[in-house]
Parts: C-alpha cells; structure tokens; sequence
C-alpha cells in the first residue's frame, strides 16, 4: 500500500469520531509501554492513561513553559512527563510497543523529518507500532487558521516524511483511517486563548489579519456554539523486521 498524498481527504463520508476511539479500534493497549511525542496539555494523554490498559506511559513535549505546567499534574501515576522532540529522542532502543503522534508530526522541522522517523523506529520495540494522527488539509478551521498559520508545506512535509519512510522500508503501512473529530467553542475568547495564545508558536497577527481571523469564526456560529469538524488521517505503521 502506498501513502496517499496528503492533499486527498479520504473518502467522501467519513465517520465523525474521537480520536481514542480510533486509537482503541486500531490498537491493542493492554499493558503496553507507551511513548507519546508532542503531548501539549496532555489530554489524550490522560484518555490514554485512565481509559486502557497500558501499563506506562512517557509523555514528551518540545515546548518547555506546557512541559513544566503537565509537571504540576499529579494524578496520573502510570505517566512520567519529559521534554525533548522527536528528533532527538531520550530513551533506550527497542523500549516501546507504542508510539503516538497526535497532530505534532507537522511540527518537526522538515530538516529533521526523516530523523524524527528514524528515532522512533528505534525505540520501537521489533514489530511494535507507530500511531501518527494528522490533520488533512481542509475544513473550515483550516480555512480560518490559514489567515494566520497557513500549514500546507509542514503537513505536506509530514505525510512526505512518512512516504519515505516506508519507502525506504523502516515501517509497513498496517492500516490507513480517515475520520472527522468535532471542535466546539463557545465563544471568539476561547478560540483567542486556544489557538492565536499558544505557547508553543508566536503568532503574530495585524490588526488588519486578527479582525478578518475574528470575522470569519463568529460567521461559523450557530445555536450550538462555534462547531467545527476536523478531517483527520491516521497512518498506523508497523516496524520492520
């Protein structure tokens, strides 16, 4: 199976889903030794943690100031946060049954893409898997961030990466899943803290760009709040033998 160009949204319907329900579709868990690369806030993190079986689970974040506040969490026993990237891994060979990638493969500089594959095909234990979740380039979030933060060449960049990757045989493509997770905001300030205040990128925007930013989201109201729905595509990749 060839990885699908990034640009093509997968089938006409796709299901609206939670991304753990994809994940506890398309892997087994229990008891497993989990890296997560990019953990931000850890959420899914925590979904992970308290929702299956796993019996560890190592939470890595580039970005210092998120890494430091998921330090303060303290009810998660089976999690142990680090900072590093995908990169520049700190963990020994063959040491997980699971990596997982949720949106963050796009935030590897291209330079270091094939790096970054390389380091998680090495902490893969034989046979264990890769579990890389990415947006697609569409939808009318995108349309909205793109005013601002247009990810076309990064995200053309990731899928790329992981092309390659198979190509020069380090993984197998087990499967391939396009789904439709769902966004509600409730309002423009919560869109303005969540995305335009990140830690993790300073966005910049004039006066001009952030009226048009603001414009575009209150269009997408409606009397459920500000709803959104994000196509995504998970490539579930097996390390080679």
């Amino acid at each position: 199976m060839n990885v699908k160009n990034m640009l093509l949204s997968g089938p006409a319907q796709q299901k609206i889903d939670s991304e753990m329900a994809v994940v506890q579709r398309m892997l087994s868990l229990e008891k497993a030794q989990v890296l997560e690369l990019g953990c931000g806030a850890a959420q899914v993190t925590r979904q992970i943690a308290e929702r299956t079986g796993v019996s560890a689970v190592i939470a890595a974040e580039v970005d210092v100031i998120q890494h430091n506040k998921n330090l303060s969490v303290s009810d998660l026993p089976k999690v142990t946060f680090k900072t590093y990237g995908a990169e520049q891994i700190q963990e020994e060979d063959d040491s997980f049954d699971i990596v997982m990638m949720f949106k963050s493969l796009h935030h590897v500089r291209g330079e270091q893409m094939d790096t970054a594959l390389r380091e998680i095909h090495r902490v893969l234990k034989p046979r264990g898997h890769a579990y890389i979740s990415e947006p697609v380039y569409a939808g009318s979030f995108n349309d909205i961030m793109r005013l601002f933060h247009d990810e076309e060449v990064v995200r053309r960049a990731a899928f790329d990466g992981l092309a390659r990757a198979v190509e020069n045989g380090l993984f197998e493509i087990e499967e391939e899943y396009f789904f439709k997770n769902v966004i509600t905001m409730q309002s423009w300030q919560q869109y303005e803290n969540g995305i335009l205040n990140v830690s993790h990128t300073n966005h910049q925007l004039s006066a001009e760009i952030l009226a048009e930013v603001k414009a575009r989201f209150l269009d997408c109201g409606s009397p459920e709040g500000f709803v959104f729905e994000i196509p995504n595509r998970v490539d579930l990749l097996r390390k080679s033998a």
